[in-house]
């Protein structure tokens, strides 16, 4: 599976290592769904414990390049991913961690050091434990892939400000005529939505766009498209909801919203 994901500094593109040619050409599928919103992205790619080959790097340039997308780093587990990188003239980016968990490692390292001073002085407090087998194995570990996170922004949208995030966006204030939203998965605004909002940026028909007072130039999921003119004419009366069904925009309100009424398979 290939994940797209938004970073501060450009674009991660993770490629699954298990098959690396099913791996690019979902990549470019991917890519191609929205052109516009990848283009002039510098992208770090994540290889996992793979190394690719010289080839395979010249493979993923021309995919990248077609979307207007500049591969500038590689990161990964394997050893030998440094010196590749080197000689392809791109950075390597060491698999960074969050800073709470470098936290965590930092206090861990911290107090290993501690019990290995106080058992070198002979300490008393400190035992020293023989090493035992467990009853029963240790259930072996599965990498589960995170779906797309949460933007949360907590002020009002100016017009001609634009939120563009690969997950969900949620938006704690109003979104003035002027200002956009477009997401990958569902937008959320918890106050007036006055400018333009576009759910499932990346071809997700099941995302929704839901408002506290929806009043939107123009909604967008997927592809299809909801005008003014037709946003205008749904019904008042508190928060409300639209999604893709029948190929078509449907605006309810919260209250009178049905699970009957949402797309095939939608959570």
């Amino acid at each position: 599976m290939t994940l797209l994901r938004g970073r501060r500094d450009g674009l991660e593109v993770r490629v699954s290592s298990g098959d690396l040619d099913g791996g690019f050409t979902e990549l470019r599928a991917r890519l191609a769904e929205r052109p516009s919103f990848f283009r002039g992205a510098p992208a770090v790619v994540d290889f996992g414990a793979r190394l690719p080959t010289s080839d395979d790097l010249s493979r993923l340039h021309g995919i990248l390049e077609e979307a207007g997308v500049e591969l500038r780093a590689l990161t990964g587990s394997d050893d030998n991913l440094p010196a590749l990188a080197n000689d392809a003239s791109l950075t390597f980016s060491a698999p960074l961690l969050s800073p709470s968990a470098r936290s965590l490692v930092a206090d861990f390292a911290g107090a290993r050091n501690d019990i290995a001073q106080r058992r070198r002085r002979g300490d008393s407090s400190v035992p020293r434990t023989a090493h035992t087998e467990p009853a029963h194995p240790a259930p072996a570990l599965q990498l589960v892939e995170t779906g797309p996170s949460t933007l949360y922004h907590s002020e009002t949208l100016r017009g001609g400000q634009v939120l563009h995030h690969n997950g969900n966006i949620v938006v704690v204030g109003d979104v003035n005529p002027g200002a956009e939203l477009v997401a990958g998965g569902d937008v959320l605004v918890f106050g007036r939505l006055a400018g333009i909002a576009h759910a499932g940026a990346q071809g997700d028909e099941n995302a929704r766009i839901l408002a506290v007072d929806l009043r939107a130039t123009q909604l967008r999921i997927a592809t299809f498209i909801a005008a003014d003119s037709d946003v205008a004419h749904a019904e008042r009366g508190g928060p409300e909801v639209a999604f893709a069904r029948d190929g078509r925009i449907v605006i309810v309100t919260l209250d009178r919203l049905d699970a009957s009424m949402l797309p095939e398979h939608a959570s």
